[in-house]
């Protein structure tokens, strides 16, 4: 198991830019904290990764997406 740390606007979006970027794989989404104001989201992307470059390749699409604004 993997996790990234998704962050940004918007809790909806972020979401659907997940589910976008990791497919069918079967994953979990946690909330893991919001701003002060709630400008900004982070969510906690569990999935399973077969291999480094399967790891490393999920982290550039995730970066990618336009929703997303940083992913640890």
């Amino acid at each position: 198991p993997w996790s990234y740390k998704v962050i940004g606007r918007d809790v909806e979006e972020l979401n659907r830019a997940i589910a976008e970027t990791i497919g069918e794989c079967e994953h979990t989404v946690t909330l893991s904290r919001s701003s002060k104001g709630g400008a900004y989201h982070c969510l906690n992307v569990t999935i399973i990764v077969e291999s480094e470059s399967v790891r490393l390749d999920l982290y550039q699409r995730l970066c990618r997406h336009p929703a997303i604004l940083f992913v640890m």
